[in-house]
């Protein structure tokens, strides 16, 4: 047995820009006319906060990437649950030799992923595929990497998907599983005014209800990689801690954070918690988030390394 690694360091993190353009067949038939669906401005929310977090963790990505323990570098590498691309983007630029397929259930999420590698001419690395992670995958090849960022927790059937994952590695393949420890905390403890640990009290309220409908948020991967038949060869906490004062992504991503918090918190908080949260939320207001100097973002994230034995 291969000995695990536990290691924990704090990543500072530069942003960058995501530029938009059009490439979706789907909506080169769309009328000028058409107003999106509550879907679609749903999607289209996601898909900004996902592009938000991008920005602020750009220098985590790029920091688990690079200590990922590949023998050779691949040719091939396969993003499962990519979303708008923050796992993709950082594996393009971590092997520049590689295509990636990027593998999402939300259209939307693709096709705003395939707009930003147009724009920064990695189109021809680059192929979508939209497929339910707990349904059959079509044909992704026989990749040398596969990494799946955040996106297994919501499975019905991960320890499914992990064997999946093993009869698509090419042999000797490895499998880089990254995991939420927590959501991300952004004010500081003793914030805001009058209502000390607001963020914390949003964040228990919602705790039951994401035991419920993600019973795998926080598992240990560890022994279900083992069972799904691979070698789990590295093993790391990464601490993530992003100051505002570095970072102008970090108010409009807390902004964003914490509007996402308010909408599944709302009926267990009490009405001064509530009044507090959405002084916080209004963007023009005197108390907003946007307003703030005290910002951080401080979240973690687990990362697995697991070779196919």
């Amino acid at each position: 047995m291969v000995p695990v690694r536990h290691d924990r360091s704090s990543i500072a993190v530069m942003t960058h820009t995501s530029p938009r353009t059009d490439h979706d067949p789907a909506h080169a038939h769309a009328h000028h006319t058409h107003r999106p669906s509550p879907h679609e401005r749903d999607a289209d929310d996601m898909a900004d906060f996902l592009d938000l977090e991008a920005d602020v963790l750009a220098g985590h990505l790029a920091s688990v990437t690079a200590s990922l323990p590949v023998e050779t570098d691949p040719r091939h590498v396969v993003d499962l649950g990519c979303g708008t691309g923050a796992g993709t983007f950082a594996l393009l630029a971590r092997f520049p030799r590689a295509t990636v397929t990027a593998v999402d259930a939300s259209a939307p999420h693709l096709h705003r992923l395939r707009e930003r590698a147009g724009a920064e001419g990695v189109a021809g690395r680059v192929r979508t595929v939209r497929a339910d992670l707990d349904a059959d995958w079509p044909g992704l090849g026989r990749p040398g990497l596969v990494w799946a960022s955040a996106s297994l927790h919501h499975l019905a059937d991960p320890d499914r998907a992990l064997r999946a994952v093993r009869e698509l590695l090419a042999p000797g393949g490895l499998f880089a599983l990254v995991e939420l420890d927590g959501s991300p905390r952004f004010l500081p403890e003793d914030a805001p005014g009058g209502r000390p640990g607001l963020e914390e009290r949003c964040h228990a309220a919602l705790a039951h209800r994401h035991a419920e409908h993600m019973p795998h948020r926080g598992a240990d991967w560890g022994p279900r990689l083992a069972a799904a038949g691979f070698t789990v060869e590295d093993e790391r906490t990464v601490s993530v801690h992003v100051d505002g004062s570095r970072s102008g992504a970090v108010g409009p991503y807390a902004l964003s954070s914490l509007g996402r918090l308010r909408a599944g918190a709302a009926d267990a908080l009490d009405a001064g918690d509530l009044a507090a949260l959405d002084r916080l939320l209004d963007p023009t207001g005197p108390q907003s988030l946007l307003r703030r100097g005290d910002l951080a973002v401080r979240t973690a994230r687990t990362v697995w390394a697991a070779r196919r034995s």
